[in-house]
């Protein structure tokens, strides 16, 4: 067997024996093969495809190239959750501490930026001193001590993934439903939670754009999941335009911190409530009305507020010490009209151009660069107003691109709805 005739034979339109798919994975991650192959099989799995058997044999590749977190000695049902990607998609720095703060056990693995997403290490990482590195055996003391974790995965936790997911960033290959299957539920089912809440956006930010494609995602993990004895429900989330205000690291985590005071941007908000209440609902075993009320009352109480706290102290974080950069200006409307649509993609370019994110993969990220939405779909605007301010330090963004990704109308148009649908 070599790595030669499976590219070929997937480049072909063939389906991998879990064999092939095994050698693969392993093969990759003891150095046996070159970045160069593997970009040329994640490739062409991304043109070719593969069905719901390669992708369940490709999940259990990845989990088996390392150790899997044993939660069972800490009492109650644990709930993992994962967002697959979008612009400004804070979700997880909020809804994990309302939800530890209902009294269900978060433990969650997360990952760096992926294409023009950014990742919630990277956004984490932008606090002084947070520590996402963990051990094994530091993740599981924390979810005992204090119900909530959030690590990258360690050098023995799905390795595969870690490798592969790094080239996926700089190999043009982040948008393929098997790809991001495997990723995600690999992480998902390593962690040792019991039940997952998987928020799957859709529109033209998010990884996947297509609805249809979308749905084939969340359907597609909803099996994975299943498949492990993982219950497992997908919301299909909306991404036509950047989540809650900010985009960048450190602008992101502060907007987190915001939210959590009650000050959050109403979509943002909102949503961030509705994924806490499924998990709460799956962790407690009660209905999604309860859970719903359970959620409110931890947010609105600020009890999420000070397990936030506590979550990232406990992990080395001053929250007091979050720095953007210095260096800023407003973007200003030149025209008169309600928003219509707004290219978070362009928006997202501009910052990756700025370093919030990763064009190759050694690349360091500026944590403190980003921009910040003044106007969302359906605001009216007037000429001069404010659309967006730019933070900045050595590279600015193209301000044309970045005015004309805001696109205006005469008339208010509908919006998007902010959940298109759950599946279970």
């Amino acid at each position: 067997m070599n790595i030669t005739s499976i590219i070929e034979k997937k480049k072909d339109k063939k389906n991998l024996s879990e064999d092939e798919i095994i050698y693969a994975v392993n093969a990759y991650v003891m150095g046996l093969i070159s970045d160069a192959q593997m970009s040329a099989l994640l490739m062409a799995i991304c043109i070719n495809g593969m069905n719901l058997e390669e992708t369940y044999f490709l999940t259990k590749a990845m989990i088996e190239s390392g150790n899997v977190i044993d939660l069972s000695n800490i009492p109650g049902i644990k709930v993992d959750k994962h967002s697959t990607g979008g612009v400004g998609d804070k979700t997880t720095l909020i809804v994990a501490p309302i939800v530890c703060s209902c009294g269900v056990s978060v433990a969650k693995l997360s990952g760096r930026g992926l294409g023009h997403t950014g990742g919630t290490i990277d956004k984490l990482e932008s606090i002084k001193g947070f520590k996402s590195d963990l051990s094994e055996e530091e993740f599981i003391k924390q979810v005992k001590e204090i119900g909530i974790v959030d690590a990258q995965q360690t050098k023995q936790i799905v390795p595969a993934d870690k490798k592969i997911y790094a080239l996926r960033d700089v190999t043009g290959t982040t948008r393929s439903v098997p790809l991001i299957a495997s990723s995600i539920m690999s992480k998902k089912i390593a962690a040792g939670a019991d039940k997952i809440v998987l928020d799957v956006k859709t529109g033209s930010g998010a990884l996947i754009t297509d609805f249809e494609e979308s749905v084939e995602l969340a359907k597609t993990m909803v099996f994975l999941g299943k498949k492990f004895n993982k219950e497992t429900i997908a919301l299909i989330t909306d991404m036509n335009e950047p989540l809650g205000n900010s985009i960048g690291n450190a602008l992101e985590v502060k907007e987190a911190i915001k939210t959590l005071e009650g000050n959050g941007e109403e979509r943002l908000t909102e949503l961030c409530l509705t994924i806490a209440s499924y998990m709460i609902s799956l962790g407690k075993q009660i209905s999604f009305e309860e859970a719903k009320k359970q959620a409110q009352e931890a947010y609105t109480s600020k009890k999420a507020l000070e397990k936030f706290k506590e979550f990232i102290k406990y992990q080395g974080g001053n929250i007091e010490d979050i720095k953007t950069s210095k260096n800023f200006y407003d973007i200003h409307s030149n025209y008169d009209g309600y928003i219509r649509d707004i290219d978070e993609t362009v928006l997202a370019m501009e910052c990756l151009k700025m370093g919030s994110g990763r064009i190759n993969k050694e690349d360091k990220i500026n944590y403190g660069v980003g921009i910040v939405i003044k106007k969302h779909i359906g605001n009216y605007v007037s000429k001069g107003d404010i659309l967006a301010t730019i933070y900045y330090d050595d590279k600015k963004p193209d301000n044309k691109n970045i005015i004309n990704s805001f696109m205006l109308s005469e008339k208010k148009e509908k919006g998007f709805p902010l959940i298109y649908t759950v599946i279970k």
